[in-house]
């Protein structure tokens, strides 16, 4: 009987093959290749190998073969394969990608397929294909704003290190307002999920008035003090400090971090807080109101509660807002901050210097 060529694996490979094959973030087939090579070793002929892994013998002794012949490299990556060349040169290609990223079409913001393949005569999936190798996405946009803030990099610092390294025996809090939340109810019926469809609603509603909510995150235990309130002016946010202080325990410092604005930094609330020795705020830089992790609970608000659903009036609107805010306070979960300060002041630093760069060009 003819018997398949033996494999001898030396402690590296076994590693590395174990490794492969028991991976849970490896790819199924370099899994399941990683595992023929083992049984292989084991001594058992490529029959074997087929019937207990449920696969064709042919599958186990070209892996085999290609173990034998290359080692690990030569079942990690796939061998070229057959057909057709690709019709679109290399200089080609390089027109494709200088026009995406240094022209714009006539009467047009942005390129598409139809138009860079009609530009440069070739077919729109060549286009598609170029673009996806140099990681292009015309039709794409992401919007960003650097902060302008001169003391940025302290702030940075002092927020993160709230984060990171809270005082003892403090509460920190990330504060901020979500204001101008609408009431709005659809003018029809909402049509609900059911199985072939997805839920319907009408693109139009009728708008029953607005509410401000107050939120305070603590950063500790994720659990949000909150309120509503019609407006929100220094008068509102006093209000807020003055249910926040009897909410927590009056032997504990607070410290809150908000943003830049005004109505936090208005004389009534500093003579406030000068009464309050115990509370201690934190702003962030200006134009970073990504660095208060608050916001984070206000996207979930929106995305979970708000966004599908409709009110007819401010009062159904507040009640479930605070419903929100109870439920999540039953079983809170804190938002980790990971981020380095010198991390991010590296990238805005980077930004900056692409910025001053296309002013000067």
């Amino acid at each position: 009987m003819r018997r398949a060529a033996a494999v001898n694996l030396t402690s590296d490979q076994r590693a590395e093959l174990e490794r492969l094959a028991s991976g849970r973030r490896t790819e199924v087939r370099l899994s399941e290749r990683a595992r023929i090579i083992l049984l292989a070793a084991e001594g058992k002929q490529n029959k074997q190998i087929a019937e207990s892994l449920g696969i064709d013998r042919e599958t186990c002794a070209r892996w085999r073969a290609r173990f034998l012949e290359w080692g690990i490299p030569g079942i990690v990556k796939d061998a070229p394969r057959a057909g057709r060349t690709r019709s679109v040169l290399a200089d080609k290609a390089s027109e494709i990608v200088r026009k995406t990223t240094q022209e714009r079409p006539v009467n047009a913001t942005h390129w598409s397929t139809r138009k860079m393949a009609r530009e440069t005569g070739v077919s729109e999936a060549s286009v598609r294909r170029v673009w996806h190798e140099n990681g292009l996405k015309p039709h794409l946009i992401k919007t960003f704003k650097v902060s302008n803030d001169p003391r940025f990099a302290e702030k940075l610092e002092d927020v993160i290190a709230l984060y990171l390294n809270p005082p003892e025996h403090a509460i920190v809090l990330c504060c901020d307002e979500k204001s101008q939340i609408q009431a709005l109810d659809r003018t029809q019926q909402v049509l609900p999920l059911k199985k072939g469809r997805c839920g319907t609603m009408t693109h139009d509603y009728t708008r029953n008035g607005t509410t401000t909510l107050f939120a305070a995150l603590n950063v500790l235990d994720g659990s949000v003090h909150g309120t509503c309130m019609p407006r929100h002016r220094h008068q509102e946010w006093i209000a807020f400090l003055k249910l926040l202080d009897a909410e927590t325990p009056q032997n504990r410092q607070m410290h809150l971090i908000v943003d830049n604005y005004a109505t936090h930094k208005h004389p009534k609330v500093k003579r406030w807080l000068d009464k309050h020795p115990r509370f201690h705020v934190h702003f962030t830089p200006t134009s970073a109101s990504w660095l208060n992790m608050v916001e984070r609970f206000f996207r979930d608000l929106t995305v979970h509660r708000l966004r599908r659903d409709s009110f007819a009036s401010v009062e159904i609107l507040i009640a479930a807002i605070h419903d929100y805010i109870a439920k999540h306070n039953q079983q809170p979960k804190p938002f980790i901050w990971t981020a380095k300060a010198g991390d991010i002041l590296e990238k805005v630093k980077r930004a900056r210097a692409v910025l001053d760069k296309r002013l000067t060009d």
